[in-house]
């Protein structure tokens, strides 16, 4: 039976919810970062694990997201502090808190829920909306005008690099064809138009995901720099974590997944220099050791409860 997760009456369901909470072992005056604080799901256990007095900041870029947030962790008073920032800036935050160190953190990187469901947000291809897919919408550069200035050459490079899409140099000749593309709705039918020209109908019924997911998720990275962030994240994160905190994050499709496993593996390692070479000269030292060299899955009773939660892996790091 799928456990209750507390403090759940607003509309977001946070992924691996229980496996994150254990995985962090919050306790008593620890702090801890949520760096993705969304609606605050996975903060709630986090400071209910910790109570009475474990702190936590939370961060995030959307506002709308910490409103919700706000009202969720109301409860734990002044035991949360929020910020509306993206957490690259973690260091500072901390520094701003008076903070030298933190006990745990966590990044549940990706979009949730409510943001999807947000129609004037543009992340969606199921409700026809502007092309927006700003995570903060204060910033300036929207999936529109990606759509309609980038070149071909550049535009297939961004659905190829960031959606994995194979078909990218057609969808994006097609694309230039129809500009300008300022809703939803007309980029997911082009991208349907070219995918369903390029396969059977035999691979098109096998096929599992929708064929404007990955252009839409190339978009996606590519307005909010998502990659970009998320690696000049990472040694900040490390740094910020006392001797035995821990570092949870949970990604959603290969990319996220891949820069963080060789994270990972990178600093857990003494040295990194070239395999070949007979004499270490990096003068590297592990600072991490994995807790999970495998990802921890959501289970199907999870899926069935939060299908957006099916592409989900956790991986969890030490700081020694």
């Amino acid at each position: 039976m799928t456990e209750r997760i507390k403090g759940d009456n607003l509309p977001h369901i946070p992924v691996l919810y229980h496996e994150v909470i254990r995985a962090l072992k919050p306790r008593q005056a620890g702090f801890y970062v949520d760096g993705t604080l969304g609606a605050g799901g996975h903060a709630y256990g986090i400071l209910e694990a910790s109570s009475p007095d474990g702190r936590l900041l939370g961060l995030d870029v959307d506002p709308a997201a910490l409103a919700l947030a706000r009202e969720r962790l109301a409860i734990f008073a002044d035991r949360v502090t929020y910020a509306q920032t993206s957490y690259h800036l973690l260091r500072e935050q901390l520094e701003r808190l008076g903070w030298s160190n933190v006990d745990g953190i966590v990044l549940d990187l990706g979009l949730s829920s409510m943001q999807i469901g947000s129609p004037e947000r543009g992340f969606s291809f199921q409700i026809d909306a502007p092309l927006d897919m700003r995570f903060n919408q204060q910033n300036e550069l929207t999936a529109a005008d990606l759509v309609n200035r980038l070149s071909e050459q550049n535009l297939a490079e961004v659905l190829y690099e960031y959606g994995e899409e194979p078909q990218g140099r057609q969808i994006a000749r097609v694309i230039i064809a129809a500009r300008p593309v300022r809703t939803t709705k007309q980029l997911a039918d082009i991208v349907e138009g070219v995918v369903s020209k390029k396969t059977t109908t035999k691979s098109r019924q096998s096929r599992k995901i929708h064929p404007a997911t990955r252009t839409f998720q190339a978009l996606r990275i590519a307005v909010n720099k998502e990659l970009d962030v998320l690696e000049a994240s990472l040694p900040e994160t490390m740094q910020a974590l006392s001797t035995g905190g821990r570092l949870a994050i949970i990604s959603y499709h290969s990319l996220e997944d891949r820069v963080v496993k060789r994270f990972y593996r990178r600093e857990s390692r003494d040295c990194i220099c070239p395999p070949k070479q007979p004499v270490c000269t990096c003068g590297h030292q592990a600072q991490l050791v994995e807790i999970t060299r495998k990802p921890i899955l959501p289970g199907p009773d999870e899926i069935m409860l939060n299908p957006r939660s099916r592409s989900a892996k956790l991986r969890v790091a030490e700081k020694i």
